[in-house]
């Protein structure tokens, strides 16, 4: 946590920077025993480079994100109806707020955050190896765990403690993946969807959401902004993590909800994990999403970056339930009824993961 609050920049450093260097700043990465994670992007397999971070502050149009999709959108739905911002904090706004915090307040919420994650780091751990085991090595040596073994074995002071108990036997059984089997489909939090009041807090709806069915108590969308800390720009997934950890009772059979990045992952991988997450801990995953057509035909347009609860799955369908939040039709007329429970293919629901710039979920 040292090295967290001596990295963290000045004001008036930081204030003069440019764009890449504030990105550089904001999303600085830790090494937390075996895992890597980077504030605001959550844990992730490879450390980005100075140009990946950059290359996040870039807002990808619409039009570039869902080129493939149907041929019958005109220009007026192009330069309007499909400009609708629903709600979550897009990098380079993520990068803006923290920035414009005062240097006490920007180190308190990192260190907050970081908290968060050393508390869930065996989670990561986990994720990790599952992921290792699911995904094709990118180069055609079939070894993927002899790297992993030396990685650790290189931070001596930290890792030698981890790989102790975990290298032999115990390793196996410390993780629930193996001996715990997934029931073919399974569903939570029947009855508890909501649709968000505002075209930007599909944060506190997905967070009221999954508050409600864990205590039955509705509280409501502005209050939950406020702990959100929710503006105009969206709400930033890191706060969504840290007020499951706080205010639910979830942790209690899924351990700290950690933001996971899951570029490397695959269809099978995602889920794989959504199925451990909704099937064995019974708790929700807070998707984090593209809302394009392509990957949601109920919408009637395109969209920006989102949250949905994932709340359940189907493993004959390949189907993954969600509670969508965004009803459409309540913020344009020509839009249609999008809210309530739907069932999305895994496929889908991953790559529209993948197409948002944050490439990560909640659980």
């Amino acid at each position: 946590m040292r090295q967290v609050t001596e990295s963290s920049p000045g004001d008036v450093q930081l204030r003069s920077a440019d764009t890449s260097a504030q990105a550089a700043s904001m999303l600085r990465c830790f090494k937390l025993d075996t895992e890597n994670y980077c504030l605001g992007l959550g844990f992730v397999s490879q450390v980005p480079t100075g140009a990946q971070r950059h290359a996040l502050m870039t807002e990808p149009t619409l039009r570039a994100a869902d080129e493939t999709g149907t041929e019958q959108d005109n220009t007026e739905q192009d330069s309007t109806e499909q400009d609708i911002s629903t709600g979550d904090l897009t990098p380079a706004a993520f990068v803006k707020e923290r920035a414009a915090l005062p240097k006490s307040q920007r180190v308190t919420a990192e260190l907050d955050e970081m908290q968060a994650a050393w508390n869930g780091r065996e989670k990561a751990r986990e994720l990790r190896e599952l992921a290792e085991t699911q995904t094709p090595p990118p180069n055609p040596e079939p070894t993927p765990e002899a790297p992993p073994a030396p990685t650790p074995t290189s931070t001596p002071t930290r890792t030698a403690p981890t790989l102790g108990p975990s290298t032999p036997v115990p390793s196996p059984p410390s993780t629930p993946v193996a001996p715990v089997v997934a029931p073919a489909s399974a569903y939570i939090m029947k009855g508890f969807q909501t649709s968000q009041e505002k075209g930007y807090w599909c944060g506190p709806a997905t967070f009221q959401s999954i508050d409600w069915a864990d205590d039955n108590q509705k509280d409501t969308q502005a209050s939950w902004a406020k702990d959100l800390g929710s503006t105009t720009s969206g709400t930033a997934i890191s706060a969504m993590v840290k007020q499951t950890n706080l205010k639910t009772a979830w942790p209690k059979s899924a351990g700290t909800y950690i933001v996971q990045n899951v570029a490397n992952w695959n269809t099978q991988t995602f889920f794989t994990v959504h199925q451990k997450h909704l099937g064995v801990y019974k708790a929700p995953v807070i998707e984090h999403v593209q809302l394009l057509k392509r990957y949601f035909p109920y919408l009637a347009f395109n969209h920006s970056g989102h949250y949905q609860v994932g709340r359940g799955y189907d493993k004959a369908k390949g189907t993954i339930a969600i509670f969508e939040v965004f009803n459409e039709r309540r913020f344009n007329s020509r839009g249609n009824v999008t809210d309530g429970p739907k069932n999305i293919p895994a496929s889908a629901l991953f790559n529209a993961t993948l197409a948002n710039s944050f490439k990560n979920i909640g659980l």
